[in-house]
């Protein structure tokens, strides 16, 4: 079964993408996780991972800015299957 946003990291991503001293990065990964909110076709591209794991290493980071960015690396497709 494949994975989608829940709705607290939905409300993060919500609330991170309205705050106006979010930067682009932060902002990539938080509209990601909110694409994929009840998108389970839907997988997180190489880009917003890239931002997620920008955001989650970011001392200055919210919590709720890191909700949505774990939500969205959760969500991206490794494409080691079978290793």
């Amino acid at each position: 079964m494949k994975k989608v946003t829940g709705k607290q990291a939905g409300t993060a991503a919500s609330k991170t993408l309205r705050s106006g001293s979010t930067g682009s990065t932060t902002k990539t990964s938080s509209g990601s996780a909110l694409s994929q909110r009840q998108a389970p076709s839907k997988t997180t591209s190489a880009g917003a991972a890239t931002a997620a794991s920008k955001t989650l290493r970011d001392g200055r980071t919210s919590k709720a800015s890191k909700t949505a960015a774990g939500s969205t690396l959760s969500q991206r497709e490794t494409g080691r299957k079978g290793k």
